[in-house]
């Protein structure tokens, strides 16, 4: 027994260690400077996490002013980040994200705030939806100050409306991981499949109820 006993508390005490290491690097991400992503022929980039990537993606794709919505990885700590290393949400690292390339001459920032918080639940912790765990956590990410207080005023100003605390989180941008090629415009290229039928399409129709104002003339 004795033996037994001495063996849990080796255990417990490597595992505590292990979630403190972990911790520790989650954390530092969070207090890190934020990186700021130059313009490029004009165009600008913007992050957000909000539940799987496939929803998201379609969502700020039927934007006017977005050219590209890209899946992937951001908010964590370990480099080259995969959906089989991410998706068990076993350890506190990386969201599923994605990646928004938008034209600020046609939508702004403060727009694409807002389009974030329209289509998802605000107030669900660690998921949207069907998808629960860290890796579906709700984040939003900042690369200066005045995008950091457009999101902070935003998030209080919904929070006061809806009398509820908003769970998405605010991060400084460090990097984004471009997922896999076979979750690219996943939406749009499995229209039938279960998942798509079941949860994307009705939040991304959701979505479209709550701004039309903002939707490209095509968007499916």
């Amino acid at each position: 027994m004795k033996k037994i006993l001495s063996t849990l508390v080796i255990a417990l005490l490597f595992s505590c260690q292990n979630n403190a290491q972990v911790n520790a690097k989650q954390q530092a991400v969070i207090d890190a400077e934020p990186i700021e992503v130059p313009l490029k022929n004009g165009k600008a980039k913007a992050y957000f996490a909000s539940g799987c990537f496939w929803c998201v993606e379609a969502v700020f794709e039927s934007v006017k002013g977005v050219d590209e919505s890209i899946s992937g990885y951001a908010g964590g700590h370990t480099k080259n980040p995969t959906y089989e290393s991410n998706s068990y949400g076993r350890i506190k690292d990386h969201a599923e994200a994605v990646e928004i390339i938008y034209d600020p001459n046609v939508v702004s920032f403060e727009t694409l705030v807002d389009v974030y918080f329209a289509s998802q639940n605000p107030t669900q912790l660690n998921g949207q939806g069907p998808d629960k765990g860290y890796q579906y956590r709700s984040i939003i990410f900042y690369q200066n100050n005045t995008q950091k207080k457009i999101i902070e005023e935003k998030k209080a100003a919904l929070a006061k409306k809806i009398k509820a605390t908003i769970a998405a989180e605010v991060y400084p941008f460090q990097k984004f991981w471009v997922g896999e090629d076979y979750h690219q415009n996943y939406e749009r290229l499995h229209p039938n499949q279960s998942y798509i039928t079941n949860v994307s399409a009705p939040r991304l129709n959701r979505f479209k109820i709550e701004m039309p104002e903002v939707l490209k003339g095509n968007s499916h």
